[in-house]
């Protein structure tokens, strides 16, 4: 993982009920970049060397996921809640000494951001998020397309210890065909970092905490976002919104649109990629990151 990350430290942080590892590297404004499924903070090795030359970049493991650690779960998946990952975050940040920063997400990471900037308003001063609308729009806008496209949605939810079991049987061969499918295909992925989804990915405990991770988005998730729009509560501070032009929520959903039912000043755009774009489309995906958070 050094070569992926020169000049950066890697960190262990007690944070909310588990311990979470990131990577820590250069100096300035301190900017979190948070990863998706089924990734690691080794997503972004393409920006994040480059992104240390004006912030402080902290990439994390979610809860769960990578090198972090993975809590006991039960029935509610309160502990896989965008709200207890939010927590986590909150608290790494605190102790590397930043009570309030920049923050990125992609994916999951970037269901983590929307949350995070709901619970702790305080701490977020700018957001991006990346290739997601708000997960309640997604759930209440599915259609066959959408069931078809993102049917790990749908599978990974099902009953312990189902999915569990059907990708622990093979979960190299599930790690390629799902981001192979999603994304613009494997030769896109710089082989080391793969290898690293490939050695976090085997572990059942791992298998299982993403599973839950999903559980929670369609159940206490859900929860949640109900009741912050009963409330009216929106993200207050900055949003960028990037997405891929050759991927799903491009096709099938509006992101400008859906983030601004849910957020108070949002801008963005598509960039010529699949889903991975801080891997496909590394310098484009730098560049509007670097614009917005400088």
């Amino acid at each position: 993982m050094d070569a992926l990350f020169p000049g950066f430290a890697a960190r262990r942080v007690r944070a909310a009920g588990t311990e979470i590892h990131c990577v820590v590297g250069g100096a300035g404004p301190p900017l979190l970049l948070l990863h998706g499924y089924p990734q690691t903070h080794a997503m972004w090795h393409r920006v994040a060397p480059t992104l240390a030359r004006e912030f402080t970049v902290v990439c994390a493991d979610l809860r769960g996921y990578g090198d972090s650690g993975k809590p006991e779960s039960d029935a509610t998946h309160a502990a896989y809640s965008k709200r207890a990952m939010a927590q986590d975050m909150v608290e790494v940040m605190r102790e590397l000494g930043f009570a309030r920063f920049r923050l990125a997400g992609h994916d999951r990471g970037g269901r983590v951001a929307h949350r995070l900037c709901l619970d702790h308003p305080d701490a977020v001063e700018r957001v991006a998020v990346l290739d997601i609308s708000p997960t309640r729009t997604m759930f209440a806008e599915t259609d066959q397309a959408f069931a078809t496209a993102y049917y790990h949605w749908f599978f990974l939810i099902q009953p312990f210890d189902m999915p569990e079991k059907l990708i622990g049987a093979d979960p190299t061969f599930y790690l390629h065909w799902m981001m192979g499918r999603l994304g613009l295909g494997l030769e896109h992925f710089d082989a080391r970092a793969l290898a690293e989804y490939e050695r976090c990915f085997a572990q059942p405990a791992t298998i299982h905490a993403t599973c839950e991770d999903y559980r929670a988005a369609a159940s206490i998730d859900l929860e949640h976002d109900d009741a912050d729009v009963a409330a009216g509560r929106r993200v207050q501070c900055p949003m960028l919104a990037l997405w891929g032009a050759k991927g799903v929520v491009n096709r099938l959903f509006d992101p400008l649109r859906d983030w601004g039912a849910v957020a108070a000043d949002v801008r963005g755009k598509a960039l010529p990629s699949g889903h991975y774009l801080a891997e496909e489309v590394p310098e484009e995906t730098m560049r509007e990151l670097r614009a917005f958070f400088g």
